[in-house]
């Protein structure tokens, strides 16, 4: 689905007041739930996840935290639920998997390390410890309670913050935040605006850990795709924030379409996408995410003109990140010997 804009209005409109009951019900549901109980992991759980609905950097987090682990000598495995994927798991990812299988950020994540898709999230922990992982970084997952998290992430949008701080559907909330700070052990804004400026003073007043960082773009991606004017497209959680980072590179966007997040493109679209970026002299261009999606699509025609702008998450201070995170690693296997996990 595609952010509706009342969302982001504060204080919270109508539409969000008339639908404040139902937010109610909803949140009360998700709040519950993340009360339940949850079983531990043979390994250190890391997860990467984010207040609200929509994109928010997940992905570009959990990279750089799999790269932090590396770095020091661990094995991590990625785990997702594999959204938009038909496999129910537990698998781990192939390179004969397609985004219909597994999913589109799946795919992108088991290029850095081995990446498990499963919804029974125990399930898919019990094969990161058995394919000789040695730490596992959730992507998604906050306020699901199914697994226990030695160490939670939430990353927020710095231009767009909690939005008017209503759950689902009066506004983008996944629970109430008085059930997600708790469950919450730093969090990470990324870019600048006053809604995340928001968010990052509740989180020192709370106690936790603060960060702050950019999705900066592959630089000779950039190069590759300067002087040529674009037909740029996006199907994540906010396209406007792609179709920014390219202008704010110096490109010449001309034609930008956004869709809905993880929207699963059809071959007439892509023909009429193509036709288009033909007709008017454009390079065609999108996230890595609808890159992965349109490539390991069956159906989808071959386009070998589209690029990607790949982007990675620079933080203001990578050591204290760093740090934060071998930190909780370390805690954990202090405080709990490795085991396999039950139920």
């Amino acid at each position: 689905m595609r952010a509706p804009r009342f969302w982001g209005r504060t204080p919270p409109s109508l539409l969000a007041h008339l639908l404040t009951p139902v937010g109610a019900l909803y949140g009360g549901i998700a709040a519950s739930r993340m009360r339940r109980p949850g079983s531990r992991a043979g390994l250190p759980v890391l997860c990467i996840g984010n207040f609200t609905a929509g994109g928010a950097g997940k992905t570009p987090t959990a990279l750089a935290v799999a790269e932090i682990l590396t770095g020091a000598g661990e094995r991590p495995a990625f785990l997702s639920r594999g959204y938009g994927g038909r496999l129910k798991g537990p698998v781990q990812v192939q390179p004969e998997h397609r985004a219909t299988d597994v999913g589109d950020e799946p795919l992108l994540l088991a290029r850095r390390a081995p990446a498990i898709v499963s919804r029974d999230r125990p399930a898919g922990a019990r094969l990161a410890v058995e394919t000789g992982a040695t730490a596992i970084v959730m992507d998604d997952g906050l306020q699901n309670p199914s697994l226990v998290k030695d160490c939670a992430i939430a990353v927020v949008d710095g231009a767009t913050g909690l939005g008017n701080g209503l759950p689902l559907p009066a506004g983008p909330l996944r629970a109430p935040l008085e059930a997600q700070w708790p469950a919450v052990d730093a969090v990470v804004i990324i870019g600048e605006g006053a809604p995340g400026a928001s968010v990052a003073a509740e989180a020192v007043r709370r106690g936790k850990q603060l960060f702050r960082g950019v999705l900066e773009p592959e630089a000779a991606a950039v190069e590759s795709l300067r002087g040529k004017p674009l037909l740029a497209f996006a199907g994540i959680g906010r396209p406007e924030k792609f179709f920014s980072t390219l202008r704010d590179c110096g490109l010449a966007v001309e034609r930008a379409l956004p869709f809905a997040d993880h929207h699963a493109f059809t071959a007439n679209e892509i023909e009429a996408l193509r036709s288009e970026a033909e007709r008017r002299g454009l390079q065609p261009v999108t996230t890595e995410k609808d890159l992965a999606r349109i490539a390991g699509t069956k159906d989808l025609p071959a386009w070998p003109e589209l690029r990607a702008l790949p982007v990675r998450l620079r933080l203001t201070d990578p050591v204290a990140f760093r740090t934060f995170i071998l930190s909780h690693v370390a805690e954990r296997r202090t405080d709990v010997p490795l085991s396999s996990p039950s139920g």
